[in-house]
């Protein structure tokens, strides 16, 4: 029995109805590949059983303490049953993409159910007029609650449930070992552990609001003397920054890994700078169209690998978020993309030193019992709407791998990531590069992106658009004139 992290906590304490914190990926298959090229879905279930038999995170079950006194408890379910989590569903003819987003948007609407381990996969058949794959193509959607998992443990989860070929051979595994379980803990015990953790939260909260209050005056002390710039809060509000309601919609854009790389080569900048021009290009040309494009620049969440930045520890969460400008005001791409660079690299470099990188945690300091009922009133009120700092959008960017993956066999063609949204924050964009490919994905609320399909033409125009400003133009030989 271990108990959840600050920030892992917090995820649970913000989970409301129309704000469910699961994020999730989709993955589309080729079963050509499998033997008779052919997968049935008892074949699937084999395979996500042998693929998860020794990882316990997925027999993980959370344990609230009575009365919300104390942080909840993560424990190894007993009667984890893996059929209860994989259900097995079909298209309508025909079909094809749009009905696919369609039903993943649903799926990813629905809250998981708390009182089980917390993540649920469906097997989608009747991919039968999906561009450039065969008839009986099929589609696995996954969601996990992000108390479990951050962007980079997500990305290693891909990893997980899939293997390096085609055809794995059953003796490389071998048998598997016994498996671990908890014991359910008493309401004594559990009231036990809080009373004395009350004390040590009690010693903590005070020691990190000391350290708080010092970090912040180290940065204030940074900007007053010009040493970092102060931070943008006059980002203007958009039709995204509305109530978000309990349905979604899902797009997805996809590009060539290699026109990536030369556009970011060309430039001279970053991946995540590209992902951050693209998802800055298609919001302005989509608000644009609606005649709602604001005049000032919009912004964008950076979620940050705290990793890599801190000491690790042991829970499942480690991010941390900045805020960039995504200098919509700019109409020349390429120059807008050099804004975006520069930005970036500021936001990330003052962003580190200063306390809202982990303004996450404050969802998960006090003990459920005060935090939850403050986060359900903000929400039901909208008083993020009264917040001077404005954000448009999350954009994450996940390098996967950059060779094929099969699952039961057959090989994974295209992968794409769904996010969260959170009150007053109502479109996420997942940037997801693998095996020379690079999809954009689209998370929103639906009242906010009734024309899905509209906005995906954006993405594909801020691409366009920012490709053919930044690559040099071939030149064109001159005709030789022929003899008379």
């Amino acid at each position: 029995m271990k108990q959840l992290g600050i920030l892992d906590s917090a995820f649970i304490n913000m989970e409301q109805p129309n704000t469910p914190q699961h994020v999730g990926s989709l993955g589309i298959y080729d079963p050509s590949t499998a033997a008779g090229g052919k997968v049935r879905f008892k074949q699937v279930i084999a395979t996500f059983e042998r693929r998860l038999a020794n990882q316990p995170l997925f027999r993980t079950r959370l344990v609230r303490v009575p009365g919300g006194l104390d942080r909840p408890y993560w424990v190894k379910d007993a009667r984890f049953d893996v059929e209860f989590h994989l259900r097995h569903i079909a298209l309508p003819k025909p079909g094809d993409w749009r009905q696919l987003c369609i039903q993943v948007a649903r799926l990813h609407s629905r809250p998981l159910d708390m009182g089980r381990p917390l993540w649920e996969a469906w097997i989608i058949e009747g991919l039968d007029r999906m561009p450039g794959l065969p008839a009986g193509s099929f589609a696995v959607y996954t969601k996990i609650h992000h108390s479990l998992v951050d962007g980079m443990a997500g990305n290693s989860i891909v990893a997980l449930i899939h293997d390096l070929v085609a055809d794995p051979q059953a003796e490389a595994f071998g048998d598997d070992p016994p498996k671990l379980v908890d014991t359910q803990p008493s309401i004594a015990e559990l009231l036990a552990r809080a009373s004395i953790n009350g004390i040590r939260n009690v010693a903590g909260v005070v020691s990190g609001g000391i350290s708080t209050s010092a970090q912040l005056a180290r940065y204030l002390t940074a900007v007053m003397r010009k040493e970092m710039p102060p931070p943008d809060i006059s980002a203007p509000k958009t039709r995204f920054n509305r109530a978000v309601g309990p349905h979604r919609v899902f797009t997805a854009a996809e590009f060539s890994l290699e026109r990536v790389r030369a556009v970011k080569d060309a430039a001279g900048v970053k991946v995540n700078d590209i992902a951050l021009a693209v998802t800055g290009g298609a919001l302005q040309r989509y608000l644009a169209e609606l005649g709602e494009a604001p005049g000032a620049p919009l912004a964008a969440t950076i979620p940050l690998n705290m990793r890599t930045r801190r000491d690790s520890s042991e829970d499942n969460n480690q991010v941390g978020s900045v805020f960039t400008s995504l200098h919509t005001d700019i109409p020349e791409p390429a120059q807008r993309l050099q804004a975006i660079h520069l930005s970036a690299i500021e936001a990330q470099r003052s962003g580190e030193a200063s306390p809202m990188v982990d303004v996450l945690k404050l969802a998960g300091v006090f003990a459920p019992a005060l935090t939850r009922p403050v986060l359900g009133f903000w929400a039901r009120n909208h008083l993020s709407s009264y917040m001077p700092v404005n954000i448009t959008t999350v954009v994450s960017n996940v390098a996967g791998p950059d060779f094929p993956l099969y699952c039961a066999g057959a090989r994974l063609v295209d992968y794409y990531g769904l996010g969260v949204l959170t009150p007053g924050l109502g479109i996420f964009h997942m940037f997801f590069s693998y095996c020379g490919k690079v999809t954009i994905s689209v998370l929103a609320d639906r009242e906010m992106l009734p024309e899905p399909d509209r906005y995906q033409s954006c993405l594909e125009g801020a691409f366009a658009e920012l490709e053919a400003a930044v690559l040099p133009r071939p030149r064109r030989r001159r005709r030789q004139k022929k003899p008379a």
